[in-house]
């Protein structure tokens, strides 16, 4: 004869109207809290990263970039210095302005490193290249600037965003960090850091995959997926080509 709790495990098995109930009861079970406490972050980091990504743009070629090579790092040194004047060292609690600012000077870096990667692989198909150093620094100013500047994204990105997520008020995880998957790593309140998404950047960029972080949503799906196949054609195709010359 079946034990009672086997009996009501069959029960609930041949039950569709049961499995509601099982889901309520599963979802009552304890876990790790969410959102995390509040907890203030700087933005010096983030500032440094953009500041970065500029100075990578001021040493490439002038055929790379979007008119003359000073013109598009002047306008971001100059949104830059609005945006640190702007707002606090450290975020604390939502700030709509500057997040709307951050995105957009995120969005203006980006274009135009994308921009200096489509006409870097135009130079390569179009024209006979002889000079193999210029290729291979060139391709590695734009991979680096491709690494600052998607942890950038992911930093403004997930969560909702820096402010919220130092408010308290983190809106749905877009990655899923190991931190957050045991408490003997870390205690229940941890939460990323901009050194996180650094990170996250950098493998994605190297590895063309996440490795020990996943990507949650859509959102994280896509942004990472963008910056992979930015990162596949600047290694791929002209590190390779530009090896393929110096030999």
């Amino acid at each position: 004869m079946l034990a009672p709790e086997r009996r009501r495990v069959g029960r609930l098995r041949g039950d569709p109207y049961a499995l509601p109930a099982v889901a309520r009861q599963a979802s009552s079970i304890p876990g790790r809290p969410y959102p995390p406490p509040p907890a203030s972050e700087s933005v010096v980091p983030a500032l440094a990263t953009v500041l970065a990504a500029i100075a990578l743009q001021l040493t490439l070629p002038e055929r790379l970039t979007v008119g003359p090579s000073w013109l598009l790092p002047a306008l971001e040194g100059a949104l830059l210095v609005g945006l640190s004047m702007a707002t606090p060292r450290e975020l604390e609690r939502e700030h709509p302005r500057r997040r709307t600012a951050a995105l957009g000077l995120t969005a203006l870096v980006s274009a135009a490193n994308a921009f200096s990667l489509a006409a870097h692989t135009h130079f390569l198909l179009h024209h006979k290249v002889s000079n193999g150093r210029e290729l291979i620094v060139s391709g590695m100013l734009i991979w680096l600037t491709n690494f600052l500047i998607f942890a950038l994204w992911y930093w403004e990105l997930d969560r909702g965003g820096p402010g919220r997520r130092a408010a308290g008020h983190d809106a749905a995880p877009d990655f899923l960090f190991p931190q957050m998957t045991d408490d003997r790593i870390e205690p229940p309140g941890w939460r990323p850091r901009f050194i996180d998404y650094l990170y996250v950047s950098l493998t994605n960029a190297t590895a063309f995959s996440p490795t020990d972080t996943m990507p949650l949503t859509a959102m994280a799906k896509s942004v990472m997926g963008a910056q992979a196949l930015v990162s596949l054609v600047t290694i791929g195709l002209i590190v390779a080509r530009a090896v393929n010359v110096l030999k």
